[in-house]
């Protein structure tokens, strides 16, 4: 019995032992974890403001830290403290919202730098107002320099030119304004330009010089040129203005590429946007952004398209595939193409004829048998395809020509081809969208600013059926990625974040309300989808630790105010890899 108590005392003693160094691991453990994660310090914390996450699991908060580029932490102020130390940048918000980053999903970078360095032609209220600014470039300028010109919109203007053609001026004005210097000036869509004289003499254009494949030479009732050409048919002239072009050193067409990407950087950081899809770009812009990426001198990250022809693609673009380069400065895996061209220029490639030009159903302005070998080169070799498409009828060939390619390659998955503008669309298309997993890359921006003038080409009945149909789509369960469409349209994504949300014109007038945003499905678009349209979801589009801090701040709550507060609302901060890069 004795023995018994003996052994009992001695298992008790030890057992004791046992728990005691159990617990004070444990303890030990614990004071260690915290007091490791009391002492990991922030580069930078945001705090006492209201933070719009997008993420479900957290949709909103008051502070974040950042370290080494990446999101560490996010919750309450006093959640927070304990990542500051003496070398932590704080940014009190006081009480001003924080949103992820904002993702322009749609844009031509190289062209909105130029547009800065051109003449600015958004803002005229008729052709006369166009002629001036020509003719006082023409008075500075040196003989035979080419005045290059964007941003005009004939259905903008407050009276229509005398004479026209389908409102289109001739040219007789603006060559009297500029004799000696061919003038070059493009449509706000891109798809038409208008010419002078002196710019068709050198480009060799005349009564007899026929349309190009997708393109048309505007001409008057004898039929002679009026210096206005839609689509493709702009390359005649665009192979004279690169003649003159040629003719600079290395050096100079480095540092003017060099420039227009600087001003691009610069627009997309003032607006708040820390990501920008570049639809469409050459080999040689490419290589441009990649050393420019790699000097640490690209502010805003680019996702980029590329915009070769199918046998340069097929030689050259196992060469590009680029992801994540320069501290995801730099991502190339995507393809850009046109099936058709613009509404505004009767471009756009419809089903129907123009209720504006009846004797026109738009242009075709890439065969589709080459459309069908850039969908095998893209599927083939891992890349998604984005091909505008703003017609019904261009919507309809490019969706049948992507099912065609899956089918073709069933083993291919979670390809996210895109169709970019996707305007205006039959309603039996739109659940095409969902059901063969494409993108609808749209900008909201364009449907506030074609609404006055939509109607007059399509007509009533077509543009309350199909017209900007953002919410047929999002009900259709189609993803929607958002953006401007710059220099198209003006960056700033606040104005298209109203657009989306309201569908308000600048006259007052809401463009078949029905079909608006939530602004939670604007503000979605705006961040989250754009990433998910690039395959980058799992690294931004929402504000989550691991994720990078890409950041703007607003100086108002645009989920909450009043919806003409809206357009208000300034970027405060522009906020990239938890770098502030722009503030107000």
């Amino acid at each position: 019995m004795r023995n018994k108590f003996f052994q009992s005392t001695i298992f008790l003693f030890f057992l004791t032992i046992i728990l005691i160094t159990f617990v004070s691991v444990s303890v030990s453990a614990a004071a260690s974890d915290n007091k490791k994660e009391q002492s990991q310090s922030a580069d930078l914390v945001l705090t006492g403001g209201k933070i719009i996450t997008m993420d479900d699991a957290k949709p909103t908060a008051e502070a974040l830290a950042v370290s080494q580029s990446h999101i560490i932490a996010i919750g309450s102020s006093e959640e927070i403290k304990p990542y500051i130390s003496k070398e932590t940048r704080v940014i009190d918000l006081k009480g001003k919202t924080a949103i992820p980053g904002l993702i322009e999903a749609h844009g031509h970078f190289t062209s909105l730098g130029r547009a800065k360095m051109e003449l600015d032609l958004t803002g005229i209220k008729n052709w006369d107002e166009a002629v001036q600014m020509v003719k006082q470039a023409a008075e500075k300028a040196k003989p035979g320099e080419w005045l290059i010109g964007r941003g005009w919109h004939e259905e903008k203007w407050d009276h229509a030119p005398e004479p026209n053609v389908a409102g289109l001026p001739l040219h007789d004005l603006l060559s009297k304004a500029s004799p000696q210097n061919p003038v070059l000036l493009t449509h706000a869509s891109g798809h038409a330009c208008l010419a002078n004289a002196k710019a068709m003499e050198l480009a060799g254009i005349d009564e007899n010089t026929p349309n190009p494949g997708g393109g048309e030479i505007v001409k008057d009732k004898n039929g002679k040129p009026i210096g206005a050409f839609r689509e493709n048919a702009q390359d005649l002239l665009d192979k004279a203005l690169n003649v003159s072009l040629s003719k600079r050193s290395p050096q100079q067409a480095r540092e003017y590429l060099v420039k227009s990407i600087e001003l691009a950087d610069r627009a997309c950081l003032e607006n708040g946007v820390t990501t920008f899809h570049d639809a469409g770009a050459s080999f040689g812009t490419i290589d441009m952004y990649k050393q420019l990426a790699q000097a640490d001198k690209l502010g805003v990250r680019l996702y980029v398209m590329i915009g070769e022809a199918n046998l340069e693609l097929g030689k050259r673009i196992a060469d590009y595939r680029i992801i994540g380069f320069g501290d995801h400065h730099l991502t190339v895996r995507s393809i850009k193409r046109l099936i058709d061209g613009a509404l505004g220029s009767h471009g756009a490639w419809l089903l129907e004829p123009y209720d504006s030009l009846p004797g026109s159903t738009g242009l075709n302005t890439e065969p589709i048998d080459a459309m069908k070998e850039v969908a095998r080169i893209a599927i083939e070799n891992g890349f998604q395809l984005c091909t505008h498409a703003i017609g019904d009828r261009a919507n309809r060939v490019t969706l049948d020509i992507y099912e065609g390619a899956f089918k073709t390659h069933p083993d291919k998955k979670d390809l996210r081809w895109r169709i970019e503008h996707a305007q205006h669309l039959q309603p039996v298309d739109i659940p095409r969208f969902k059901n063969l997993g494409v993108i609808a890359a749209m900008q909201g921006v364009h449907a506030a600013s074609d609404g006055p003038w939509v109607p007059k080409r399509l007509g009533e009945k077509r543009s309350r059926e199909g017209a900007y149909a953002w919410r047929k789509l999002l009900d259709a369960g189609a993803m929607i990625c958002n953006g401007s469409d710059v220099p198209v349209e003006d960056i700033n994504p606040i104005a298209g974040f109203y657009a989306s949300a309201t569908r308000k014109m600048k006259n007052g007038a809401v463009f078949y309300g029905e079909q608006r945003m939530t602004r939670d499905e604007a503000l979605r678009s705006y961040t989250i989808n754009g990433a998910y349209a690039a395959f980058e979801e799992d690294v931004k589009g929402s504000l989550k630790p691991g994720k990078l801090a890409d950041i703007t701040v607003l100086s108002k709550d645009i989920m909450t105010v009043p919806d003409d507060e809206i357009l208000n609302t300034q970027v405060l901060y522009t906020i990239v890899g938890g770098k502030v890069l722009y503030k107000k």
